[in-house]
């Protein structure tokens, strides 16, 4: 635009300037030059001639400058010459388009002539020339080329030529500029007559003509898709198809010319159309054979005249063979456990198609038997599924697989049953993604003796269905398999390496994998947990399965608080809580959570928490608890004490000790309300309970020979009190003891006696069981033969006796209930 503008004011300048004469306007200066349109990159000189009549430059000595655009370039007066004349040399001129000036130094300078001078490159030759009939409607023959990688920086037409040679017809079509393709209309060309056609291109520089192209219109016609009508089986043919097919509506007419046809193939459970097409020259029916027996196959067509472009592909239609029998074998896979029933073998078998399987049919059922004969007998299973479940006996050696379709049934592939074995010989298993599809597992081998092979099992992680369950089997001396299962990114898989025994098959090691990983889907919620002193602890849930994107690597804590730098704080990942110690308890902090996999980072939401000092619910639930512990405690330490007490019965029994009995202590409740001055007396100590149906009253006879017994039972006691075979005896240290007998007038179902009951007196010199503090009686409470209680001291006198007259007191039935209950037995003398 600017070298536009220069030009136009040089044109100006020069008009203005100008002097006029009877041919018109002569200009007052003249630049002349070789060419102006150069190489881009070539020398360019010029010369300028002033006019001897120029107005500008009368009665003036000259002097002329030369610009290209604004830049001043050196001059040279010309030899022999005027200084009306001037000459320049630009050794290079690397200018695609620039204005060279002739001017005359003044103030302003003055422009008195100029040219334009234009630089580039020739033409290439225009490459590729292709041409491409349509036979829809309207019929057109389309050629393009490409002009050339290098930019000319000139202004280049392009011109198509075509030259009938049976028609002696030649046409030439003018593109614009940067056009490279035109489009031929039906009347300038015949569809079976050959023709020429060429490219021409033109600029300031020169001239070039591409290669030409030789055709026949119609050999350059791509058709339009053709049409599957129907495939269908060839009768009594197991491995053929037919394929019926049109041209489109407008191409009918071609039917009757030679077409040439290319077919694809693909069975329905692939994904991808057999590479190499079928091609097909009789191409109406088309028989399609050497195909699987009882297999869906999806085919598409299309179509050239001769060495015309092929059309596109058509629509896809499928058709099934003939079915037959399956044939080869099934590759098989069995876990065996005993989980409840010793005696049952719970087995879990899995198979898949050998690569000499063949199904022959489309619909096809898998069935399991303890027998190698087809029948119902010993059949345990039947599915369509890949794998079954069932349980035998625990004798039970082999099974037998089958395949089975309309036609028949394949021969059976015989399974032996291994029992599982505790001998490891899998160890450090890895799975590493080998590309997009697949995984590089490896491990590293044991070597105990019996090793037949291994097992890769994979599965994902996210379905819980067996059916989805993949296995691959290794030879023993492999280290290493690359397994593909169609495998998802993002998504787990959980990978066994099994080894196989000649008798077993050994525990796996299992790892889980993902194809490829990215940052977790969610961050879980954080929630603040206080503990004591300065210290806190941050809990949160696990991230569920299916949103974690990979194997979790990290979790970081990053906590500050107003003032304080921030900090962080690495968990586990096997865990989901982090203690924070050394917080400040005067300021409220912040906390945020990045949970991250090798694929990347994920970071949750901030939240608040402020560590407070202890407070009184806390110190009541620390003084409850301090609580309940004292009482466990002391709960344990009375059961030690019971159980101590058990066992010491236990081994060592106890021996009543007749110094700690007393009849006192039988008296219910009631009595003791009723004779509160027994309380402080001492207790009565009984030898023995004689039950005695005595008369209603009581002779002086018979109650003095009452007293001489105790007389004589006293004297006993005196007498021994002394004896050299039992030193120690009398004296309160004495380990003997006064006893005493009751006396009851009659049996618990007589009327309450009238008289007072009587206790006698007995002093039995029996040593008494070593105890750990010595017992020495006092006195005791004895009946006289009138009826009146006196007290008596033994082992010498004791200062707690008082006379006879103060300790008189009236002794009833009814003090003692519990001898009440005793049953009276009669024990009259003959």
């Amino acid at each position: 635009m600017i070298s536009t503008w220069v030009s136009v004011i040089v044109m100006l300048v020069v008009f203005v300037n100008g002097a006029r004469n009877e041919d018109g306007i002569q200009p007052c200066a003249k630049v002349h030059t070789s060419s102006t349109v150069v190489p881009l990159g070539s020398p360019v000189s010029a010369t300028c001639v002033i006019r001897e009549d120029c107005p500008l430059v009368s009665g003036q000595a000259l002097q002329i400058e030369w610009r290209l655009g604004e830049r001043f370039i050196p001059s040279s007066p010309v030899a022999n010459e005027s200084s009306r004349v001037s000459q320049t040399v630009i050794s290079s001129f690397n200018h695609t388009r620039a204005v060279l000036t002739c001017c005359i130094r003044a103030s302003p300078p003055q422009v008195v002539a100029g040219v334009e001078i234009r630089a580039g490159y020739p033409p290439e030759a225009p490459q590729n020339l292709s041409c491409q009939t349509n036979l829809s409607i309207p019929n057109t023959l389309t050629c393009s080329w490409d002009p050339g990688q290098q930019e000319t920086h000139l202004l280049t037409k392009y011109t198509l030529h075509t030259e009938i040679w049976d028609l002696s017809k030649n046409h030439t079509y003018e593109l614009p500029p940067g056009v490279h393709r035109y489009v031929i209309p039906r009347t300038d060309f015949a569809l079976f007559s050959e023709m020429k056609i060429y490219v021409k291109a033109v600029n300031g520089l020169g001239e070039v003509t591409s290669a030409p192209v030789v055709l026949e219109p119609v050999s350059a016609a791509k058709f339009d898709p053709p049409e599957i009508r129907k495939v269908e089986i060839v009768p009594k043919k197991y491995s053929c198809l037919r394929l019926s097919w049109n041209l489109s509506q407008h191409q009918v007419w071609m039917h009757s010319y030679r077409l040439n046809l290319e077919i694809q193939l693909k069975t329905a459970d692939s994904s991808q159309w057999n590479e190499q097409p079928i091609l097909v020259t009789r191409v109406r029916p088309v028989d399609q054979c050497r195909l699987l027996h009882g297999t869906q196959y999806f085919a598409r067509i299309r179509v050239r005249y001769q060495k015309s472009p092929w059309s596109e592909w058509s629509s896809s239609r499928s058709g099934v063979t003939l079915e037959s029998a399956p044939t080869g074998r099934l590759d098989s896979w069995m876990k065996v456990s005993r989980d409840h029933m010793p005696k049952q073998l719970n087995i879990h078998l899995f198979w898949k198609p050998s690569k000499q399987f063949r199904a022959n049919s489309q619909n096809v059922s898998y069935v399991v038997s303890v027998q190698k004969l087809p029948g119902e007998k010993g059949k345990v299973c039947s599915t369509r599924g890949n794998y079954c479940t069932f349980q035998l006996p625990g004798r039970a050696k082999k099974v037998y697989l089958s395949a089975v379709n309309a036609a028949g049934r394949s021969p059976p592939t015989e399974i032996r049953i291994y029992q599982p074995k505790a001998l490891a010989a899998v160890f450090d298993v890895t799975a590493v993604p080998q590309d997009d599809i697949s995984f590089l597992v490896q491990w590293k081998r044991g070597a105990p003796s019996g090793l037949t092979g291994y097992v890769v099992e994979w599965k994902p992680l996210l379905a819980t269905d067996n059916s989805h369950i993949q296995f691959e089997t290794a030879d023993k001396n492999q280290s290493g398999l690359i397994i593909t299962g169609g495998f998802e990114p993002y998504k787990p898989y959980g990978i066994s390496v099994y080894p196989r025994f000649k008798d077993g098959v050994g525990p796996p090691q299992t790892v889980n994998a993902y194809l490829r990983q990215k940052a977790p889907s969610m961050v879980p919620k954080l929630r603040f947990k206080k503990k004591w002193k300065s210290h806190s602890e941050l809990t949160w849930d696990e991230i569920p399965l299916e949103q974690r994107n990979g194997i979790i690597q990290s979790y970081k804590i990053f906590y500050w608080d107003q003032k304080g730098p921030i900090h962080i704080v690495n968990a586990d990942p096997e865990e989901t809580k982090v203690t924070l110690k050394d917080l400040n308890t005067k300021s409220p902090y912040e906390a945020f959570m990045m949970v991250s996999t090798l694929g990347g980072s994920t970071n949750g939401s901030t939240i608040q928490f402020e560590y407070e000092p202890i407070d009184a619910v806390s110190v009541v639930m620390i003084l409850t608890a301090s609580g309940v512990a004292f009482s466990l405690l002391i709960i344990f330490l009375v059961g030690c004490s019971t159980i101590r007490q058990r066992l010491k019965v236990r081994f060592w029994p106890i021996v009543p000790d007749p110094a700690n009995s007393s009849v006192k202590r039988w008296t219910s409740e009631s009595t003791q309300d009723s004779h509160l001055s027994w309380d402080n007396e001492d207790p009565i100590y009984l030898s023995r309970l004689s039950f005695l149906d005595l008369p209603t009253k009581l002779s002086k006879e018979e109650d003095d020979l009452w007293l001489k017994s105790g007389e004589e039972t006293s004297d006993l006691g005196e007498s021994i009190c002394g004896s050299p075979f039992i030193p120690g005896y009398c004296g309160s240290n004495s380990d003997s003891v006064p006893y005493a007998t009751v006396i009851f007038s009659g049996p618990c179902s007589s009327p309450p006696p009238t008289e007072p009951h009587v206790y006698l007196r007995s002093e039995s010199t029996q040593p008494l069981l070593e105890m750990e503090e010595s017992f020495s009686p006092k006195c005791y409470q004895n009946m006289a033969s009138d009826g009146v209680l006196r007290e008596q001291c033994f082992f010498g006198s004791s200062h707690d006796c008082v006379p006879e007259e103060e300790a008189e007191t009236v002794i009833r039935w009814d003090d003692f209930p519990f001898l009440q209950a005793l049953e009276m037995n009669d024990t009259q003398n003959d």
